[in-house]
This record gives C-alpha cells, structure tokens and sequence, in this order.
C-alpha cells in the first residue's frame, strides 16, 4: 500500500505534476444501474477516498467495468473528474470539433487520441478509448510470457502518421503476476524498454490530455460496459456472459435477484430520510459526507455535530449511526461482482446477500413497529428473494441460501458477548480488547477447573463501534473436552450483585466436586438455556479457536505417531536401503513425523539446519512426497524474516552467513520455495546497505570486503545479479 501511494508521488514528479492513480466509484456496483442517488454517493465517496489516501484531487476516474450512462458522466463532470476510459465499442458515433458531420463509430474507434464528450448541461470531459486487440492479447493471448513481446507490441500500436498518438490498453491488474506468471517482470521490462526509445515516451492520461487537448468529439453507447456485449445485462438478466458457468447453467438468478435488492433499498429510503431529517439538517447531505467518517473514525462525534447543527444526545448518536450504517450496507449490497460469476450460490452472491442481511438488521432495529413487526421485513424479502434459483438443486433458491449463509452470520451484541466467553476460554484477552469492529471491556471473570473441564463465568461491555450501541453481559461458558461447549448470555443489568456473587460461589463448588449436572441445572435457571457454542464464534476466527482446541489433541497424536517412528525406524531405514516401498500404516506413520518435524524446522530461522538437511535426507531415504506441503511456504518465510533482520541491521553478526545457508537449503530441496519477497528485499539491501560497504572494501577495510562477498554469495544464493 505504502509503495502504490509512493509510486502516485514519483509520478507526479515524472509527469509534470499528473499523478497516475485514479479514483474508482467507491464499492464497485454497477453506476448505470443505480439511481441518480446512489450514482452520486459513490462518486463522491470515490474521490473523498482518493483524496484521503493519495493527498491529491483525482483527475480521473475508474468507472466499475467501464459501465457507463450519460448521467454518470454529468456526475463526473459535475465534479470536476476531467476523463474516464471505456472500451472501443462504448463509442456510439464521433465527429471532428471543427465538423458538423457526425461518423458511426461501428464498434470501434481509434483510442491513440482523446475525445470530448458534450453533455447535456453544457459540461464536457475527456474519453480515452483503450486499444481493444491489444488489452486481450495481454489477458489471454500471453504475450505476457516475454517483456521483449509486449514492448514490441505496444510500440506497434503508433500508426506513424507523425501526429502525437496515445497506445494504452486497459487490463485487470491479476494479469500481471496471478493469471500469468512473472507478468509483472514482463511489465517492468517493457517499461524499461520502452523508455529506452527515442521516438516515444512514457506517459499518463492526465499529462497526455494537457499536452493534447481533445480535437473530436464523441458521443457514448448509453448504458454499455467492457464485459458483457448486450450493454450491463450481465448484471440485471440472463444474457448469456457467465464466467465458468458448467455446461447448460443459466442466470436467470439475476433479475429476481436485483429486484429483491431494489425492493428493501425502495422499502426503507423513505423511512431512512423521515427517521434521518429528525436528526440531520439535510438526511442525503449526512449520507454523502458520511465517508468522512469511514475514513476516520475520530470525526465521528464532530461529523454529527455538524450534520445535526447541535450535539446530539449519545442515543441520538448511536441512532444516526445506525441509520447511515444501514445506507452504507445498501450501496454495498450492490456490489459488481454479485452478478457477474454463474451462480445465485457463489461466495460473491452470498457476499452482497450479507450486505443486505446487515441492511433488514439494520432496517427492522430501527423501523420494525413501522414495518409490521419483528421479522416482517426480513419475510417480505426472503419472498421476494426465493424466486432467485440456484442452478446447483443442492443449493436451492435464495431463501435457502440465505437462511443457510446469512442469517447464521449476522452478528448482534449479545452474540458479539458470546464470541468473547467462548473464545476466552482459550485466550487471555487484555483489558479493551477489538474483535472485528467490537470492543470488549471485562468487568468479571472467574475459572474453575475439574479434570479436563473448564467453567468461566463474567461480565463484559461490549461496544459496536460503528454505531456506538453498547450493552453490558453476565456469560458462562462451560466446556468438558474437545469440541464439547456450551455458553449463555444475559443482559447484566438483570442480575443485582449478591444475586451473581452467590451464582459463582455456588457454580465453581458444583463444578469443583464434579457435580456437572448441578451447574447445568443452576446455569439454565440463571440463563435461561446455554444456546451457544463453538458455532457462534464469528465465522473468521473459527478456524483459528479451533485449532488451539485441537493443538493438545494433535500434540498427543503426534507424540504416539513419533514414538511408532522410532520404534520401527531400524526397520523402516532397511526397507529404504533395498528401495522397497513402505507399508501405507508405516508411510502414513514416517508422512505425518517427518513432515511435522520439518515444518517446524523450517519456520524457525534460528533451526539446527544440519538437523533439517538430516530429516530431508531421511524423507528422501524413506520415499516420502513432500510436494505440495507447506513446508516451501514455511522456508520461504523464514527467508524472509532473515532478509528483514539483514535490512534493519545489515551488520549482525553470523546473520549474512545464515542467509546464505537458508538460501542454499532452498535451492537445493524437493520442494518448491517461493524466493520472490526475499528477492526483493535483497534487491532493498543491494540498493542502501550494498553500496557503502562496497566502497569500504574498495578501500581496503577487510570487515566490509567480507561482507561484501558474503552479500555477493547470497544474491547467487537467489539468483539476483548484484553487479
């Protein structure tokens, strides 16, 4: 992030004052398919956000899959925006500034020069129009597969007419390094190449368009995109443009889809503005200047004062908040990329139904009486929802889907209280402890133990810090062994001080005698039932709880599976020595022993490497695979680690030797380490701590010529060219 900001600032510099990064409506959905207001919103939140992180007014701006409207347009140009890019065929029909005859663009145009479009205010902003041919030969016909291929293409892209001409083209970033390996080595070298021509030049839209001014005028194909050749029906209908749809799979998933998501948006704007207006001089205004707040969260309170014209009462706050909240959840929910795989089931679909989960919480929180009572939106939605059909029948619709996905995944504050007892009992979280965008705050906590079983009870505040709302918890959490959990919460303004001291003294003398069913029984009639547990951690810090349940497990498994290994190791050596295959309970036995010894030999950059070299020796002795394991991501990592010891002290002891030792292991071993970070953090070093060390040995400092040719040994080592 940090080098994407750094290289905005150099190219500044490099293009007379234009920077290169530009700004993108700011969650992706699909502008001509928005309403006016949502067009505007996320327009205006994609240039504060630009600002805020570039420190600079955008020039230009991204349109989500160049889908654009003339409406867009006036947004854009209402605001100052001076050009956006658009694919050859977006271009309707163009004409010469000083002719009146317009000419039929046919589907294609010519983008080396700018265009100006004239909108109907009066306003006008530039259009470059990428080179088509080109921008797919990139994606999919692997011209990326050599640097020398791709310069010589874009060079190819000048007409020689001896006028000043732009060749660009418009790619997904993944092209370089995801989609196509070493792409963006590819690239650099391109750049390079390049910038070594005479004739031409590097340069930016915003330079490009001050040097060369429009001189043609175009007009647009109104609501037209880069990705789908009926205009944006890929977001809306059943077109046909899926991206790895299986044989005979449609998409007619898509307009139920939007028309339920049109329908709760519809539903509660009106309500948002009523609710909104008794708080905000001009509701629409709070939302559009809300990303103020999303960008800082300590304007917060003076952001409402603002909009409010008065300080608000902290109930007033924490309502507000949930009412541009609940607007922030209704742009999300449109996200792009909802519609544009093949499947009603695909994570990105179960993204935005999240997103609008988040808005019918939201929505029935702040209106339900309004809105027939709890759960009578949220119905009315899931009807409109269930006519959406998944092509997968296992899936189902999308009320399936979403009582399946979504509602499991909401999160309300006694649930967010959940997640901290039962997570408690397997960490030690400090006083103020964030989880997501919950703050805790422990007021109580006792543990009791008894075998194996573990029993906490406490007290926490929990805050949602996006809406400030805040409520306080008694829990208790009681877990036996393994995945056996259960834990209830309950509002702790319910339980006086005597009515909780005497439920803990009375619980842990249960529990400490073994009388289990007692402290079941005291603990339903205090909580009412013990509804949670492990399934109610948030679902991204599941995996991790889980694993430091079953590490005790695992250790012991391991600690028999190893004592096997030894036990038989004579016989497993023998077997080796004449090649005969192991047994498969033996193999499994010397898989599971060399590879959890290796792994963690390999992720400690302080390791005993004769012992590793020893192991892999003995993995190759006993036929065991260890492709494909995470034994090159954990050598890759400790690399890394080592380089960045060698950047923040270039001169510690042995560690140069230790480099190069780890470097040579990875160079030499059955599996594949990824060596790219560790390039380029030598690259760092040979460029600040190479050369005065380089200068020092010139002049005869015996210490730093030894650091030199270790250094040098060590680029070998990752085959980077020093000099």
């Amino acid at each position: 992030y940090a080098a994407v900001l750094a290289a905005d600032r150099e190219s500044r510099v490099r293009f007379s004052g234009h920077g290169s990064a530009l700004a993108q409506a700011y969650n992706h959905p699909i502008l001509p398919l928005a309403n006016r207001r949502d067009k505007a919103t996320q327009v205006d939140w994609g240039l504060a956000d630009f600002a805020h992180r570039f420190g600079r007014q955008a020039e230009g701006m991204w349109l989500p899959e160049t889908a654009v409207d003339v409406e867009t347009l006036e947004l854009l140009a209402e605001r100052g925006v001076r050009f956006t890019i658009l694919a050859p065929h977006q271009a309707r029909r163009f004409r010469a500034l000083d002719e009146a005859e317009w000419r039929d663009a046919g589907g294609r145009i010519d983008g080396r020069r700018p265009y100006a479009i004239e909108l109907p205010s009066g306003r006008s902003l530039a259009l470059f129009f990428y080179d088509a041919d080109l921008s797919r030969a990139v994606a999919f016909d692997g011209i990326l597969d050599s640097g020398e291929t791709l310069a010589c293409r874009l060079l190819a892209g000048f007409s020689g007419a001896g006028e000043p001409e732009l060749v660009h083209v418009a790619t997904d970033g993944e092209s370089y390094g995801h989609h196509h390996r070493h792409g963006e080595m590819a690239l650099a070298y391109a750049l390079a190449r390049i910038e070594a021509e005479e004739t031409v030049r590097l340069t930016n839209y915003a330079e490009h368009l001050e040097r060369h001014p429009p001189r043609h005028a175009v007009e647009i194909v109104e609501a037209s995109s880069w990705s789908c050749s009926h205009g944006v029906e890929r977001w809306r209908s059943d077109c046909g443009c899926a991206t790895g749809a299986p044989h005979g799979w449609r998409q007619g998933w898509r307009n139920p889809l939007r028309e339920a998501l049109d329908w709760l948006r519809d539903t509660l704007a009106p309500r948002y503005e009523a609710a909104a207006g008794e708080l905000f001089r001009d509701p629409w205004a709070a939302r559009d200047g809300y990303v103020e707040v999303l960008l800082d969260r300590a304007r917060r309170d003076s952001f409402l004062a603002e909009q409010a014209g008065r300080e608000p009462s902290p109930a007033e706050r924490t309502r507000a908040l949930k009412l541009l909240e609940l607007q922030r959840h209704a742009m999300l929910m449109y996200t792009s990329c909802g519609w544009f795989f093949h499947d009603l089931a695909g994570i990105e679909t179960l993204q935005i139904l999240r997103y609008a989960g988040r808005v019918v919480q939201l929505g029935e929180d702040l209106f339900g009486a309004d809105l027939g009572g709890a759960g009578a939106l949220e119905e009315a939605f899931l009807v409109r929802l269930s006519r959406a059909a998944s092509n997968d029948p296992a899936a189902g619709d999308g009320r399936r889907l979403y009582e399946r996905h979504v509602r499991p995944a909401a999160v309300a504050l006694p649930r967010a209280a959940a997640h901290y007892a039962v997570a408690s009992l397997f960490e030690d979280y400090p006083a103020g402890t964030r989880i997501f965008c919950y703050r805790f705050e422990r007021e109580d906590e006792r543990a009791f133990r008894a075998g194996r079983g573990r029993l906490a009870l406490g007290r926490v505040r929990v805050t949602a810090e996006p809406t400030r709302e805040s409520a306080r918890f008694a829990f208790a959490v009681l877990h036996f062994s393994d995945h056996n959990l259960n834990a209830g919460v309950r509002a702790a303004e319910g339980m006086d001080e005597d009515e909780w001291e005497s439920l803990v003294e009375e619980a842990g003398r249960s529990f400490e005698r073994a009388d289990f069913p007692a402290v079941v029984r005291l603990l339903d009639r205090h909580f009412g039932e013990l509804p949670y547990s492990l399934r109610s951690l948030f679902l991204d810090e599941q995996r991790r709880v889980l694993d430091l349940i079953l590490s005790s497990t695992l250790s012991e498994v391991e600690a028999d599976l190893r004592a096997v290994f030894r036990h038989h190791m004579p016989l497993l050596r023998f077997l080796g020595d004449l090649g005969t295959p192991l047994p498969l309970p033996l193999y499994a036995v010397a898989d599971v022993v060399l590879r959890g010894d290796l792994r963690g030999a390999l992720g400690d950059p302080a390791a005993d490497l004769g012992e590793v070299r020893r192991r892999l020796a003995e993995a190759a002795l006993l036929g065991v695979d260890l492709d494909g394991d995470g034994l090159g991501y954990a050598l890759g990592g400790t690399l890394t680690r080592l380089m960045e010891r060698l950047l923040a002290d270039p001169d510690e002891p042995g560690l140069l030797e230790r480099l190069e030792e780890t470097a040579a292991l990875a160079g030499s071993a059955r599996f594949q380490v990824d060596l790219a970070r560790a390039q380029d953090l030598f690259c760092e070093a040979l460029a600040t701590a190479y050369p005065p060390r380089r200068e020092r040995a010139a002049a005869g400092e015996g210490a730093a010529g030894e650091w030199v040719s270790g250094f040098r040994a060590l680029g070998e080592r990752l085959r980077v060219r020093v000099d």
